[in-house]
């Protein structure tokens, strides 16, 4: 996996011309790393006397940030996977009729499955992210704040990467109600994200003074 390998062979790969991995799972890791920076501000206030009042919501918020950046690391993983299925339908002969249709009937399968459904998913922790970010800027070390404040940032970058995946799969897909319902769900992640991103900012200026 390559969330087990170093930085610099994940990168390289990256930057090869490979066809994985790609924007999503770059998605998934920024991610990750947004969620890491949440633990980091949970981890500086942990245990403080001054935040003494709020402990109990660090410990909750340590819990929810570890869960979330474990999913976002397998999804890492996952989205360099995800298009397998579509690749092999994509080999499937073609040569009658019969064949053309089985070929095109798992491509769209294919499509509508974990090639969606992965950046769909990482769109969607994006936004636990960005909840989670307001929480660490809120209650959390104040001089861990623009720490607080990155994690939103990242945040938002991961969910619209990840809605680009989600959206470039989309216009391959022929199932109108699929793709407008699909579709539909990222932009309301997206609007969310965005106004996290926007509050949490706006904190972090304010605490930093």
């Amino acid at each position: 996996m390559y969330i087990d390998r170093p930085m610099g062979h994940y990168i390289d790969k990256l930057a090869s011309g490979a066809p994985e991995p790609g924007g999503g799972s770059a998605a998934a890791l920024v991610g990750s790393l947004g969620a890491a920076l949440v633990s980091m501000v949970g981890n500086l206030t942990s245990g403080k006397e001054k935040y003494r009042a709020v402990q109990s919501d660090i410990a909750t918020l340590l819990k929810e940030a570890q869960a979330v950046r474990a999913d976002l690391q397998r999804l890492v993983q996952e989205d360099t996977e995800a298009f397998s299925a579509v690749s092999d339908a994509y080999k499937l002969p073609k040569e009658t009729a019969e064949q053309k249709k089985i070929r095109s009937a798992r491509i769209q399968e294919g499509l509508k499955g974990a090639a969606t459904e992965v950046p769909s998913q990482i769109c969607e922790k994006a936004l636990a992210v960005a909840r989670l970010s307001k929480t660490a800027a809120a209650i959390g070390n104040v001089q861990a704040v623009s720490d607080a404040g990155v994690a939103a940032l990242f945040a938002e970058a991961c969910a619209q990467a990840a809605a680009m995946n989600v959206k470039i799969n989309l216009n391959a897909i022929r199932d109108a109600s699929f793709t407008g319902a699909k579709w539909q769900r990222v932009q309301a992640v997206l609007r969310d994200v965005g106004q996290l991103r926007q509050d949490v900012v706006a904190m972090t200026y304010e605490k930093m003074g």
